[in-house]
């Protein structure tokens, strides 16, 4: 009886393992993992995946959804069904990725430093509250219309004091942010993905008010269009700064049924009402084909940060400014 109790526990032990068994992303002819990959529940929900490709799909954790939508810029999106997720997932690279020929000529020469300061206030109410479903876009343009390098950003940030602890410390929290760079489209937008590379970073508790992202060996020269740096959030890691596997929303029961609420995360970012010039725009990374829309009244009438005039967010940056003679 006794080994027959524990031959059950051993086969329920296992069976939980397998369906919780991490999934990878990879390239479908590299087998290099696709980091960071998106992964879509098709519901204006979804995650991403680690840095090694690497997330955790369970019909438990999430048993509304049907489909999974993976994708990643530079790689057709492919749909499983949630009842059969297997344990790799090849991307295939889209033919304009593969017939891309990049020609990224470094700017050398004299220069001077220029500086673009970031906007920054500890108003909670007039902050924007991250989420893994959104992007914000904010468009840098060459200063003096010369030849311009972004070497950092600031990125204004706002902790929240009111998640003091009782011994007077702030709780702690780790979120780990991807910055992405995109051209700049004819009606102002932010349009397709830039041949530059994204770049993470983690923000904690114990970081300024002003986090400060060194991208100068990514070496960065704005087009004389202008070019869009975007922030966005991947979630919470731990101690070794790996993302945690978490639902990234909640589900709230209503008198109409169950509402999904999208987790939001620290720290919040502050947006101003100061900037005229600067426009900032979002998108829904799950919802509405993903499409960009400047942040104002047509964006939602009901925002509570558009119509107090808080309608940009105030990232900062430093630049290598070529002065042509």
């Amino acid at each position: 009886m006794k080994n027959w109790f524990l031959f059950n526990i051993l086969f329920l032990f296992g069976f939980l393992t397998v369906i919780a068994q991490d999934i990878k992303i990879q390239d479908a002819d590299s087998k290099e993992p696709v980091s960071f990959a998106t992964i879509s529940f098709g519901n204006g929900n979804g995650t991403f995946a680690d840095g090694d490709g690497i997330f955790k799909f369970t019909q438990k954790m999430y048993a509304d959804v049907d489909t999974l939508f993976i994708s990643s810029l530079g790689y057709k999106e492919l749909a499983i069904p949630a009842t059969a997720v297997p344990k790799v997932i090849n991307l295939t690279q889209t033919t304009d990725q593969l017939e891309t020929v990049i020609l990224n000529a470094k700017l050398e020469g004299k220069f001077k430093n220029r500086e673009l300061k970031p906007v920054h206030h500890d108003v909670y109410f007039d902050c924007w509250l991250p989420t893994v479903e959104s992007e914000i876009a904010v468009r840098f343009n060459r200063v003096d219309e010369q030849p311009t390098q972004i070497t950092t950003l600031q990125i204004p940030v706002v902790v929240e004091k009111s998640q003091v602890s009782k011994k007077g410390k702030l709780r702690a929290f780790s979120t780990l942010f991807r910055v992405l760079f995109y051209d700049v489209a004819a009606d102002g937008s932010p349009v397709r993905k830039s041949v530059y590379p994204n770049h993470t970073f983690i923000i904690t508790e114990e970081t300024d008010e002003i986090y400060e992202v060194n991208i100068e060996h990514l070496n960065i020269t704005i087009p004389k269009s202008g070019l869009f740096a975007s922030i966005q959030v991947l979630g919470y890691t731990n101690e070794k700064g790996t993302l945690i596997d978490a639902k990234k929303y909640r589900e709230i029961k209503t008198r109409s049924g169950y509402t999904k609420i999208s987790t939001t995360y620290r720290p919040l970012l502050p947006f101003t009402e100061t900037l005229t010039e600067r426009d900032t725009y979002v998108r829904r990374i799950f919802l509405n084909d993903r499409a960009w829309q400047v942040f104002d009244l047509s964006y939602n009438p009901n925002s509570a940060l558009v119509r107090s005039g808080h309608d940009n967010y105030g990232m900062g940056a430093t630049f290598k400014v070529f002065y042509r003679d």
